[in-house]
C-alpha cells in the first residue's frame, strides 16, 4: 500500500483497498502524517473526498490539494510546505491553505457542512456565553472512516472545556486508543441495541 515516489521526500498511500473492504485507515494515515518532515509531501489515495481528514489536517498546519482521478479515486497531497503541495499533484486541483479552522464535522465552507453533516445530527448546541459548549455527532450509519474523523476534526475546532457527545454505531475502539494519546478524557455508554454514545471533553492545554 505504500510506495515512495520519484522525489525522496515523497511518500504515497493507497487506503482504497482499505475502504472498499469498509476498514477504517484512518490510524494508518496518522501514522504516516506523524513521520513527515516538515518539506516532504504525503500523495493519499482515496475512494471519496475525505472532507473531515481534510478539516483535521489544515487545523493541523498542513497545506493540502485535492485532485478528482476518477468517480471513486481521489488524490490529495498534503504537506507543511506550500509549494510542495502545489507540485504534488498534476493537472486541476482545489488549494487549501493550512492553519484555517474548517466549520464543526470538518467540512470547508458552510455549505458542505450541509454534505458532511450527518442527516440525523451533528450540530453544536452552544451554552449560555462564556459556559463550555456540547457539540452532537450522530455518526450512526456512516461508513469507516468517517465517524472517527468527524469526530477528531470537532474536537480540533472545539475549544478547551467543550464537550463532544458522539452516537457510533458500536464502541470506537480506534477512536478511543487516539483519545488516550491526547489525553482527553471520555465516557461510553454501551446502547441495548449495540451503538455506543461517547461523552468526550476537551481537556485545555496543560500549564508549564
Amino acid at each position: 500500500m505504500e510506495k515512495v515516489g520519484a522525489m525522496a521526500n515523497t511518500i504515497e498511500l493507497d487506503v482504497r483497498p482499505y475502504l472498499r473492504k469498509k476498514l477504517e485507515p484512518f490510524q494508518l494515515i496518522m501514522e504516516h502524517v506523524a513521520r513527515l518532515e516538515p518539506d516532504d509531501v504525503l500523495l493519499l489515495h482515496t475512494t471519496f473526498k475525505p472532507t473531515p481528514l481534510l478539516g483535521l489536517m489544515r487545523a493541523k498546519g498542513y497545506h493540502y490539494s485535492v485532485q478528482k482521478k476518477a468517480r471513486d479515486h481521489w488524490l490529495i497531497a498534503f504537506s507543511r510546505n506550500k509549494a510542495r503541495v502545489k507540485s504534488g499533484t498534476d493537472g486541476e486541483t482545489t488549494l487549501a491553505e493550512a492553519g484555517e479552522k474548517a466549520p464543526i464535522g470538518g467540512a470547508e465552507t458552510a455549505s458542505e457542512a450541509e454534505t458532511v453533516k450527518h442527516p440525523k445530527g451533528g450540530l453544536p448546541t452552544s451554552g449560555t456565553a462564556g459556559a463550555p459548549s456540547v457539540i452532537r455527532l450522530d455518526n450512526r450509519g456512516l461508513e469507516p472512516p468517517l465517524p472517527m474523523m468527524r469526530t477528531l476534526a470537532a474536537l480540533e475546532r472545539a475549544d478547551p472545556g467543550d464537550q463532544i457527545v458522539i452516537h457510533n454505531d458500536r464502541v470506537p475502539v480506534f477512536l478511543l486508543e487516539e483519545l488516550d494519546q491526547l489525553g482527553y478524557p471520555y465516557r461510553i455508554e454501551e446502547q441495548p441495541d449495540g451503538s455506543a454514545v461517547v461523552i468526550i471533553t476537551k481537556r485545555p492545554p496543560a500549564h508549564p
